[in-house]
């Protein structure tokens, strides 16, 4: 395996050795997918609900499915919501695989989530993910009484792909003017389509987990085209959105080692720079999707901050939100 060990938080480094050299293309896909399609073993204990639901999606798509997770005794009141967007390099991934952390939020942060199992490319190109992503959105809304939602508190969060399309998710319901998102959480987002091999390199950057070769890969199956080339949708790729002011006040965390380092922090100053406030955290010696190693104390950090910055996105602003 190429890279600088030595970088590499000491705790992460049996998930190296047990995930092995990483690579994927269209002949590994399948057998990527059968490895993410398990859904957690034993269930926990935690007192909320959770089932899932077939929802319209846009007009002449398919119908979407999502995953609920609730508190089976909420506080008195509407409740915030969460609309998760899974990761998987928009290629694999299932919102059940989420399902340990979706719950987690339920019970902790007092809140309703919504899990968004989008159709997966390269079946299903751009706009399609992002269109599933955005009709669960128009649900949330629509339903936000049956759900006991208060439509003033939802936002958007997601993982790798998954905080791209959460991205693409709160630039087209700008664009669109609504529905009102109240925040977006974004873990190591992947946003740039233009980050590959032949992109200026970030010496420690991409050498684990998720690299530049499988980076093209994942953006070439989702836009359909080669990934760089002119007239990316900025829906697509947010990288490439011109004007990023009047977008929900965003949390980004990404590690020092991870592909996306640069493409997140430039895009964490290009919000702030937008007036949009801004919180990121950089966890030293972290590689793309270092919280397969839960019990490493960076990952319990990290879980923490990011758990920390939805309950204060979640808070009722006093004159402003109510």
């Amino acid at each position: 395996m190429s890279g600088n060990r030595a970088l590499v938080d000491p705790e992460l480094l049996p998930l190296l050795d047990r995930l092995g050299p990483s690579a994927l293309d269209e002949h590994l896909l399948p057998a990527a997918r059968a490895e993410r399609q398990a859904v957690p073993g034993a269930m926990d204990k935690l007192p909320v609900e959770t089932f899932s639901r077939n929802i319209p999606g846009m007009p002449g798509d398919p119908d979407v499915r999502v995953l609920i997770s609730r508190p089976e005794k909420a506080s008195p009141g509407p409740l915030p919501a969460i609309l998760h967007i899974h990761g998987g390099g928009f290629v694999m991934g299932t919102a059940d695989r989420f399902l340990p952390l979706l719950r987690k939020w339920a019970h902790d942060l007092d809140c309703v989530v919504i899990s968004v199992d989008y159709r997966l490319a390269p079946e299903t190109s751009f706009p399609g993910p992002l269109d599933d992503c955005y009709a669960a959105l128009l649900w949330a809304v629509a339903e936000a009484g049956e759900l006991n939602i208060d439509v003033s508190r939802i936002g958007v969060a997601g993982e790798s792909a998954g905080g791209g399309l959460a991205a693409g998710l709160a630039l087209l319901a700008r664009q669109r003017s609504g529905p009102h998102l109240a925040f977006q959480n974004l873990q190591y987002p992947m946003l740039d389509d233009r980050t590959g091999p032949d992109s200026p390199r970030n010496p420690v950057t991409g050498d684990y987990v998720w690299t530049r070769d499988m980076n093209v890969f994942g953006w070439r199956s989702f836009l359909g085209v080669m990934p760089g080339v002119e007239g990316i949708s900025p829906f697509a790729a947010p990288t490439r959105a011109t004007d990023l002011s009047g977008l929900p006040p965003a949390y980004i965390g990404v590690g020092t080692l991870d592909l996306f380092l640069d493409e997140n922090m430039d895009y964490a100053l290009r919000l702030i720079r937008a007036a949009v406030p801004v919180e990121i955290d950089v966890f030293p010696g972290a590689f793309h999707a270092f919280e397969l190693q839960p019990r490493a104390a960076i990952t319990r950090r990290s879980m923490a901050r990011r758990t920390d910055a939805l309950r204060r996105a979640m808070i009722l602003r006093p004159g402003k939100d109510e």
